[in-house]
C-alpha cells in the first residue's frame, strides 16, 4: 500500500507508525484507518515492537466530521465501526509484538481509544484525553468501553463517558489509564528509549506476558497456574533463555535475538 495519511517506517526491529494529517489534527479517515490496519499488519510481520504516534501537535482528534466517505446525514456509523475501526484497533491489540502509543497530543474522542489500544501509552504533560462522544449525542466507540472500565474502574470511566471532561495526561497516569506521563522536553527521547529496549528484548517473552496478563481477567486462578506454567515451559526452551541466563552468569548485557 502507498501510504497518504500516514508514514511507516522500519529501523532496528522498531516500526513507527505516525499519524500525518497534521493539518487536521490527525483526525481519522477511511483513507486513515484502512492504513493503519495495513501498517500493523507489516509491522507485525517484519517488527519487534512498533510504536503508533502522530505527527504536529497532536496525537488524533478522532473522527474527522469533514471526510467524504462519511459526511452529510446519512452516515452509517454502524457499518463504520464495524468495517474500519474494528479491524484497525484488533490489528493494534493483536499484535504480537509489544506495543507503544506515543501520545504527543491531545487525544480525542476514537484518537483516544486509539491510543488505549496499544500494549502501553506514554504521553507528554500537555497531552490530554477526552471522551467527547456525549457532546455531539454519542457513546464513547472505538473500543472505549471496553478499554477504560478495565484500566481505571467502571465509577471513573462512567464519569468520563458522562461528564466528557478533559484528562489530562498526569491525572490519567495517576489513575492507571496510561502507563506514564513526561515532561514535554524528554518525551521524544524518552518514548524511543523504552521503544528500542522493548525491539531488542526478549520477543518470545513480551508476547507470553501480553498473552497471560490478558487471560487473567477470565481466568481462576488454578487456570491461571496453568497458563503460567505452560508458557513458561516454551520460554524455558528459547534461545533467549538460554542466552539470559549466560549473559547472567557472565555478567554482561544479553544479547536477545526474539527466538
Amino acid at each position: 500500500m502507498d501510504y497518504r495519511d500516514i508514514q511507516y517506517s522500519l529501523a532496528d526491529g522498531l516500526a513507527t507508525v505516525t499519524l500525518n494529517r497534521p493539518q487536521s489534527m490527525n483526525a481519522l479517515t477511511s483513507q486513515m484507518r484502512a492504513e493503519i490496519t495495513h501498517a500493523m499488519k507489516a509491522a507485525a510481520a517484519e517488527a519487534r515492537a512498533v510504536v503508533l504516534t502522530g505527527a504536529g501537535n497532536a496525537f488524533c482528534t478522532g473522527q474527522d466530521l469533514k471526510d467524504a466517505s462519511s459526511s452529510g446525514n446519512q452516515i452509517d456509523l454502524e457499518r463504520t465501526l464495524r468495517d474500519e475501526y474494528t479491524p484497525m484497533l484488533e490489528a493494534i491489540y493483536n499484535c504480537p509484538v509489544p506495543t507503544i502509543s506515543a501520545v504527543n497530543g491531545p487525544a480525542a474522542g476514537a484518537g483516544a481509544n486509539l491510543a488505549l489500544a496499544a500494549d502501553v501509552v506514554i504521553a507528554n504533560e500537555s497531552a490530554y484525553f477526552l471522551q467527547a462522544f456525549a457532546k455531539i449525542g454519542l457513546m464513547p466507540d472505538a473500543g472505549g468501553t471496553w478499554f477504560m472500565p478495565r484500566q481505571i474502574g467502571l465509577a471513573k470511566a462512567m464519569g468520563a463517558a458522562l461528564f466528557a471532561d478533559k484528562i489530562s495526561a498526569r491525572q490519567a497516569s495517576d489513575w492507571g489509564m496510561i502507563w506514564e506521563a513526561v515532561p514535554d522536553a524528554e518525551f521524544a527521547a524518552h518514548w524511543r528509549t523504552r521503544a528500542s529496549y522493548l525491539a531488542s528484548g526478549p520477543s518470545k517473552a513480551f508476547g507470553a506476558i501480553k498473552q497471560a496478563l490478558r487471560q487473567s481477567t477470565n481466568n481462576s486462578l488454578p487456570d491461571q497456574l496453568s497458563l503460567e506454567a505452560h508458557l513458561q515451559g516454551e520460554l524455558g526452551r528459547s534461545r533467549d533463555f538460554m542466552e539470559g541466563v549466560t549473559a547472567f552468569v557472565d555478567k554482561r548485557k544479553p544479547d536477545f535475538e526474539g527466538r
